[in-house]
């Protein structure tokens, strides 16, 4: 099997704040609408917590719920047409005494598993997506939380 084809990806970068902050971050859906390239400037649409976003690529209007689960540090973004949403993309923050890490530091992880109707050029899109958003979440909360 090709790696590129897939059924998941992930990446994970080390963030210089603690995981309390990484996980309120990840799960602040104004926050998600300034590194979600997918789903840029979110507003909510004022029903059940979903929020609409646009697509940098196509200017498509996209959807995503947020469930956060503070104790496990996980934070699952649905996605789809209200209604229909799934929890396809997730992200998983770990602290520092878990890892060895500074104080100071925890890593975030962020999964995305493969629709069986996405195609090879649409996941070679999201993966390589969430190369340059991994990034950005660490610039950004960074930002909000210097040490």
């Amino acid at each position: 099997m090709n790696p590129s084809h897939g059924y998941s990806h992930s990446v994970t970068a080390l963030l210089d704040v603690p995981a309390s902050m990484a996980f309120a971050f990840m799960a602040d859906p104004v926050a998600l609408g300034r590194w979600s390239i997918g789903c840029m400037n979110t507003q909510p649409t004022g029903g059940d917590g979903i929020y609409a976003g646009v697509s940098l690529f196509d200017g498509v209007e996209g959807f995503v719920a947020i469930d956060a689960d503070p104790e496990r540090m996980i934070v699952d973004y649905r996605l789809g047409k209200p209604g229909e949403m799934r929890a396809r993309i997730s992200a998983r923050i770990m602290d520092a005494e878990t890892c060895g890490l500074a104080e100071h530091q925890s890593y975030v992880t962020l999964t995305a598993w493969r629709t069986s109707s996405m195609d090879v050029a649409r996941w070679h899109r999201l993966c390589a997506t969430h190369e340059a958003e991994i990034l950005l979440i660490k610039a950004q909360c960074e930002a909000l939380h210097p040490a």
